[in-house]
Order: structure tokens, then sequence, then C-alpha cells
């Protein structure tokens, strides 16, 4: 079974507020409607807050790796499901080595134990 410690917890929510804020520049059109700009104001300040709270016990490089490669791969995704943004095959091999190495630093790494 899958444990995840209170930092994990932390670092998954900053990930998950930083894609919604950024997916939601987007639709902010240059933060020029409301609703749009105060989810992105909510988000960024939810990512960034939870990504201090788990930069008490995870290491701030092996977080922000994490943090930037996951969110890279999510809001690309995003683009494509929600604006329809293509994503080329050196697109999808680029972001399939993000997810590589994210996964690698998760799993196979000991900088963050």
């Amino acid at each position: 079974m899958l444990s995840l410690s209170a930092a994990h917890v932390h670092l998954l929510v900053a990930i998950l507020a930083e894609v919604v804020a950024t997916s939601s520049l987007k639709a902010s059109d240059g933060l020029s409607r409301p609703l749009p700009t105060a989810v992105v104001v909510i988000g960024y300040a939810t990512a960034f807050y939870f990504l201090s709270l788990a930069l008490r016990s995870v290491p701030v490089g092996l977080a922000y790796a994490i943090w930037s490669g996951a969110g890279i791969v999510l809001v690309s995704l995003a683009g494509w499901v929600l604006f329809g943004q293509k994503i080329d095959l050196a697109g999808g091999i680029g972001i399939t080595l993000i997810l590589a190495g994210v996964l690698v630093l998760n799993l196979f790494s000991r900088a963050g134990h």
C-alpha cells in the first residue's frame, strides 16, 4: 500500500494548485476576466503555501524538481485536453523524459531521504 507523508501530500497539493492556476492563466485572457484571474491568484498562493510546507522536510532541489517536472507534464496535458493544444512527437518525447526524471527521483534517488 502506498504511504504518503504529510510532506508528500503538501507537495501534491502544491502541484495541483499550480496546474490549476497556470491553466487558468489562458482562460483569464491576460488577467482581464475576473473569475479566472481570481483562480490564478488563489491557485498560485495555495501552491506556494503548500510548497513552503513541503520544504520543511523535503530538500528544496528535490521538491522543486518534482513540483516543476510534474507541473510541466500536467499543464501540457491540460493544454491538450482543455484548449486543444497539440503535442507533437518531440513534445511527447520531452514530456515522457520529464516524467521519467520525476519517477527516477522519487523511486531511486536518496536525495530526499
